[in-house]
């Protein structure tokens, strides 16, 4: 009898140690579950700042001509050498002159019904310089064309170092997601209990070349440097955050 009572004791035991599990279970969602029953807000917005450029990016070159491919090389080393000479004693340094293309192509006469009769060669050698003191930018630009160069492809603008202007966005975005978020809220009855995750996009991107009409080389080019107008750059971060809202 005795053994009898303690097995029914044990089944009891084992039983209400098996239903323990599942209660706590019920009483405790997944937190998938709970963040569904929660209401969000789901925003989006940008900060910007401008600023003034400090470094500007020039593609400059020469183009010669010659009767045969080593005539048409010999006489595009010489003026490009010019060209950086000229370059480096305007004050732009060696590390910020880089050979950006080089091309050699031979040139044709088309006559109908006959097949192409080559004429000569031609080379194309050009440099993308970096300067840093954009006052003597037009001066730079100058100096090469009278040493020889006879192409300007395009130039852009941009900053040497963009964090400060980057963060200036960065707060301007953060401000402009909360205001949006109290709107939203406001507006639908609600208050913003919190901020439930935050993300970044976006940022500095230099300004895209601007093209500039190629140029024919001429001593005496101009007798005042060439005005360069950089304006100012936008700087723009864009952000999206998560916010829960309650009544």
């Amino acid at each position: 009898m005795k053994t009898l009572m303690r097995a029914a004791g044990l089944g009891l035991a084992l039983t209400l140690t098996a239903a323990a599990p599942a209660a706590l279970a019920q009483a405790a969602p997944p937190a998938a579950d709970t963040m569904f029953r929660a209401t969000t807000l789901n925003l989006a917005a940008y900060g910007e700042t401008r600023v003034e450029p400090d470094m500007a990016m020039i593609t400059l070159g020469v183009m010669t001509e010659g009767k045969t491919a080593a005539e048409a090389m010999a006489a595009n080393a010489t003026r490009m050498n010019a060209v950086i000479a000229s370059l480096k004693k305007a004050g732009v340094a060696q590390k910020d002159i880089q050979t950006s293309g080089l091309n050699l192509n031979p040139q044709y006469r088309y006559v109908e019904n006959q097949a192409p009769i080559l004429t000569g060669y031609q080379v194309s050698n050009q440099v993308t310089i970096r300067v840093l003191d954009l006052k003597k930018l037009g001066a730079a630009v100058d100096a090469t064309v009278n040493a020889g160069a006879n192409q300007i492809q395009g130039i852009s603008f941009g900053l040497v170092d963009a964090t400060a202007a980057e963060n200036a966005a960065r707060e301007a975005a953060v401000k402009a997601l909360a205001a949006k978020a109290e709107l939203y809220a406001k507006a639908t009855g609600y208050r913003v209990a919190r901020l439930v995750s935050l993300s970044e996009g976006g940022g500095y991107a230099p300004r895209p070349p601007m093209p500039m009409l190629e140029m024919t080389a001429a001593r005496g080019f101009a007798k005042d440097a060439t005005p360069v107008q950089a304006g100012e750059l936008t700087v723009r971060i864009d952000v999206a955050g998560l916010y829960e809202v309650t009544r």
